[in-house]
């Protein structure tokens, strides 16, 4: 692996998307919880403030950061599907990893992830075809469906697992 920052690779989407692909990329949020528990389990609080690679995150500050991020894209998606292409609002996610709740037990954001993705799955799997394709505007990325950002957040939950998976293994 010669580039920590993408451990799974960069995310790519691709051109023609199957209702199959989809389900697949539900599964993935729905399984985050889990997974980030498992890899969790028995970490002392030393290796907590490992890195993945020099000048990256810690883990405590990966588990933060992944619920500060989730919890957007889910208010993002719920306003795409209740206004017409809303513009939403970026946030710093570097600066919110310096605010002093980033430095709170990863058990608080644990406990948020799990609520949250439970929430997150029902909702997308309650999904049409019609509303899949509902989109926001990201004043940094533009356009984005739903179906575009599932993938983007199954890739984004897997992509930080890994990263918490290389530094508890350091």
């Amino acid at each position: 692996m010669s580039d920590l920052r993408y451990p799974i690779g960069q995310f790519q989407f691709p051109e023609v998307v199957t209702a199959q692909q989809v389900k697949e990329w539900i599964e993935d949020i729905r399984l985050l919880p889990k997974q980030l528990a498992e890899a969790l389990n028995g970490a002392s609080e030393q290796s907590l403030i490992k890195s993945y690679r020099e000048n990256g995150w810690t883990v405590t500050q990966l588990v933060h950061h992944i619920a500060d991020s989730h919890m957007n894209s889910y208010i993002r998606f719920k306003l795409a599907l209740t206004e017409e292409v809303p513009t939403i609002k970026p946030y710093d996610e570097e600066e919110w990893a310096k605010l002093p709740d980033a430095e709170m037990l990863v058990s608080t954001s644990y406990k948020m992830i799990e609520g949250l993705h439970a929430r997150w799955v029902y909702l997308l799997e309650s999904l049409t075809a019609v509303q899949i394709q509902r989109a926001f505007n990201h004043p940094d990325s533009g356009l984005m469906t739903l179906e575009k950002a599932i993938a983007l957040y199954a890739w984004h939950g897997k992509h930080h697992l890994a990263h918490i998976q290389i530094a508890l293994a350091k």
